[in-house]
């Protein structure tokens, strides 16, 4: 049983095996290309590994091609570097019939062979090296993005969703314009199904620590939606324009500000970030910031407040309670320096204060 053209979905071979094993017919995963008439690589799989696999291997070249993973430059990627699939050899085709700007776009002359005829395919798939030299598939290269100067592959984070066994699949995409840009992820979970199933809330809490963990900061989403199924289009795949808008705003149910300093702190929060509701106790960056948008939060309270706030304390208190405390710490400070400044007599009690 071969299977192609999409990547496995674990959950549904683990329900084979139990029942039928992975002997008898024998479980092939391969990734092919029709530019490449038509396999390309190929992977037998094991009871034991698709019971714990992650991701998409999808193994080795057919001993006829020959498979390149390089980056925007055409250079090859070291292992574990996301790198766009290129394909030579004997497979690759003489190009589209009819079409020779698209033919000349795609159908490369491949400098890594000793025929100066030979020429690879740029396939738009991006993969990368797995240390045992087989590869493992990422998604498709028009998922990469560039936000706030990162280069980023969506498939990378679509990865490390799945690899958590509870998560079935994943989608992540770009949201918003200008500063307002977020990743938001979109997963369907086992961890949400049933009466016993943990809340969507509880679900995607556990999914950011463990991204948070595995990622860097700028790759972490924003917010993550738990679906009960996929919007389909009418190819049976994932409609990502009918992907339902995330609520990065807090619940009402969480503590809102109270004291002055609070509240302007959460209107300034509710102008920057474009959200409706701030908890007390809700970081600023759980609610869509970045690093862009803390400076401009700075920038803000250094002028509201007219004090000089170190870009740190920021980083370092990350809601609003934290932040109205320190700013409120400072104000007092500045305020009992201005008294004592106009009365010396009291510097003796500020020395020790």
């Amino acid at each position: 049983m071969i299977f192609g053209g999409e990547a496995l979905d674990w959950s549904v071979l683990r329900r084979w095996v139990v029942r039928n094993g992975a002997q008898q017919p024998a479980l092939i995963n391969m990734y092919g290309i029709t530019e490449t008439t038509v396999h390309v690589t190929c992977r037998r799989l094991s009871q034991e590994e698709i019971e714990s696999q992650h991701g998409s291997a999808i193994g080795r070249p057919l001993a006829d091609l020959r498979i390149y993973l390089l980056d925007q430059y055409r250079q090859p990627v070291p292992i574990g570097v996301p790198g766009e699939i290129y394909v030579g050899g004997a497979g690759v085709a003489r190009g589209y019939l009819n079409r020779p700007e698209l033919t000349a776009e795609r159908f490369l002359t491949d400098p890594f062979s000793s025929d100066p005829q030979a020429r690879m395919y740029k396939s738009g798939d991006v993969g990368r090296w797995c240390a045992s030299g087989e590869i493992e598939y990422l998604g498709r290269n028009d998922t990469q993005i560039k936000i706030r100067g990162y280069r980023i592959e969506l498939g990378e984070i679509e990865a490390a969703l799945v690899a958590r066994e509870d998560v079935e699949s994943a989608v992540a995409v770009l949201r918003g314009e200008g500063d307002a840009k977020r990743i938001v992820a979109y997963v369907v979970s086992t961890a949400a199904r049933g009466n016993a199933g943990d809340s969507p809330d509880t679900v995607t809490a556990q999914l950011l620590q463990v991204l948070q963990q595995q990622l860097p900061e700028y790759m972490v989403p924003a917010a993550i939606v738990v679906l009960d199924r996929w919007p389909l289009n009418a190819n049976g795949k994932v409609d990502r324009r009918a992907l339902p808008e995330p609520q990065l705003a807090v619940p009402l149910v969480q503590a809102l500000p109270q004291t002055a300093t609070e509240q302007r702190i959460a209107a300034l929060w509710r102008v920057i970030l474009k959200v409706e509701h701030v908890g007390i106790d809700t970081s600023f960056f759980e609610l869509g910031g970045h690093s862009l948008l803390a400076a401009r939060m700075l920038s803000e309270l250094r002028s509201q407040f007219d004090i000089d706030i170190p870009i740190r304390e920021i980083f370092a208190r990350t809601s609003v309670r934290a932040l109205a405390g320190y700013i409120d710490e400072l104000l007092m400070h500045a305020a009992l320096k201005e008294q004592l400044v106009s009365n010396p007599a009291d510097s003796r009690e500020w020395v020790e204060l």
